[in-house]
């Protein structure tokens, strides 16, 4: 294009900047437009053409569908694993967690044990005193008795 048939047009004049109108002349009447003004014509296919395009188009439809069904698969996977992990971890926890139960337990009644074993040896002990007053008592008495 030559220069003679391209205008341009200030708009307006700002602070911020500047505005332009670019003016187009219209185009030679030799001059072939670059796009085309319809879109060029397909060609008519054959019946083969057409069958091996449907084919081709089956063919990945039917691709689509089985990497499609083997991610499906592969996550179901996933999540039995992980299914899986939850309950061990879950049962181990409850093992673990009873069996700590027991040992408190078990620890209980031995020190329980332990505390009533003591409580008795007192006992005996301030039952044998006891008997110790009674018999220095008596035989306190027996022999003031034998004075009078």
């Amino acid at each position: 294009m030559a220069s003679d048939d391209i205008k341009v047009k200030e708009l307006d004049k700002r602070a911020s900047g500047q505005a332009f109108e670019v003016i187009l002349g219209s185009p030679a009447p030799d001059a072939k437009g670059e796009f085309p003004l319809s879109p060029p014509k397909k060609k008519d296919l054959s019946l083969e053409e057409i069958q091996r395009k449907l084919e081709a188009a089956e063919e990945r439809r039917k691709s689509h569908e089985a990497e499609v069904l083997k991610h499906l698969a592969e996550k179901r996977e996933h999540e039995k694993v992980v299914q899986q992990k939850a309950v061990e971890e879950n049962n181990n926890f409850s093992k673990m967690a009873e069996e700590k139960l027991n040992q408190k337990m078990e620890a209980n009644k031995e020190n329980r044990t332990a505390i009533m074993a003591a409580m008795n040896e007192k006992f005996k002990e301030k039952d044998k005193k006891l008997e110790e007053v009674r018999k220095n008592k008596e035989t306190k008495e027996a022999v003031g008795d034998g004075e009078n």
